[in-house]
């Protein structure tokens, strides 16, 4: 008699979600799925998922429940509005929400589902669209071995290796803690780049050789490449990135210490959002050191620092106090000042960086326009 497989509802079929949720189809799962844009379920449904017109319809009789949206407010509506998923789903249901998001949040949802007689806890992957694609990715669970041995099959068909840190939130801490690596990572690769091409060497030469010692890292061995050959396709999209630094930044001043390098990686990140590359891979922060025109083919438009300053900016960001400084050692208008980091517009008010000179938040809140929910 065959094994009775659990029904899974999958919310969020984006660049990381439409992989998760095949590897879940191709391992026998029922699966049902839903995404604000219908087109981008497309092809799951086309394989056998089932289409469903709403969250609420998705979960209505799922054994487990993954979501795997953009932003923590996207997060807090689709668990906890009055209609949410704690409400819709039925009563012992898991639900796992893959979105990096705050910790303080993930607390809120998994408290709130243990009183309702579900069980829900945060899981960020990391690996990006190439790990989920390949079904290689690592999951950070906000949850115990134990807790998760019911579900631990269905994480293994996309996953290579689940790292438990024990409770609520805790999975969401460590991936920002993986961020903030990220985030040094990336600058050190653009301004390795940048270096090495203003100094005339072949930027190829360069990573191979960089590669083989203690410079390497996982953005110079995946994104570089892609930075070379000009293509700014996102496994990873800026506007989330700032998103994930925002978080950690927000997090490290509640707990009163200083991220210089997540800081400075903020500065530059934030402002190629405002240019016009939210929508671009991490990879694009090399743009930030070429001169105008490369900009201008990838679609960045400089002019949105000017127009900022004399009108202010409705992207949802703040991108800090008079002069928009984005670090990355260029002058690129005469509004543009450059200082490496001093100053991430993160929006507090005293908050200096960078390089290790400490951080003074003087009990200023976050206005970076991202939710931190307590």
């Amino acid at each position: 008699m065959a094994e009775r497989k659990e029904k899974i509802a999958f919310i969020g079929t984006g660049i990381m979600g439409a992989p998760i949720a095949g590897h879940i189809l191709d391992a026998g799962y029922p699966l049902t799925v839903y995404n604000r844009t219908k087109s981008k379920a497309d092809d799951l449904v086309a394989r056998g998922a089932v289409w469903a017109a709403s969250p609420a319809e998705a979960v209505r009789d799922a054994d487990v429940v993954f979501t795997m949206v953009g932003f923590p407010e996207e997060v807090e509506e689709l668990y906890l509005a009055g209609d949410g998923l704690l409400t819709a789903s039925k009563p012992g249901a898991v639900l796992i929400d893959l979105t990096t998001s705050a910790p303080s949040l993930a607390r809120d949802i998994a408290g709130a589902a243990q009183v309702s007689d579900r069980m829900a806890f945060d899981c960020p992957v990391t690996g990006g669209e190439a790990g989920a694609c390949a079904g290689t990715l690592t999951a950070i669970v906000g949850a115990t071995e134990r807790d998760i041995e019911p579900v631990r099959a269905i994480l293994e068909t996309f996953t290579s290796r689940i790292c438990c840190f024990g409770g609520a939130g805790k999975g969401q801490a460590a991936k920002l803690a993986n961020q903030v690596a990220l985030a040094s990572s990336m600058v050190g690769m653009a301004d390795a780049l940048s270096f090495a091409q203003q100094e005339g060497l072949d930027l190829a030469d360069v990573r191979s050789m960089i590669m083989s010692g203690t410079g390497a890292s996982g953005a110079m061995e995946t994104l570089a490449p892609k930075a070379l050959d000009g293509d700014w396709k996102p496994g990873f999209m800026v506007q989330h990135f700032v998103k994930d630094l925002s978080l950690a930044l927000q997090e490290a001043e509640e707990r009163e210490i200083a991220l210089p390098g997540a800081d400075t990686a903020f500065s530059l990140y934030d402002m190629l959002d405002v240019i016009g590359g939210g929508r671009l891979g991490t990879q694009a922060i090399t743009l930030l050191y070429q001169e105008e025109a490369e900009a201008v083919a990838a679609g960045l438009d400089w002019s949105r620092v000017t127009e900022e300053h004399d009108d202010g900016c409705d992207c949802g960001h703040d991108h800090g106090h008079g002069d928009h400084e984005c670090g990355c050692g260029h002058h690129h208008d005469g509004d543009h000042e450059c200082c490496h980091g001093e100053g991430h517009g993160h929006g507090h008010g005293e908050h200096e960086c960078c390089h290790g000179e400490g951080h003074h938040h003087e009990g200023e809140d976050c206005t970076c326009g991202c939710a931190h929910e307590e």
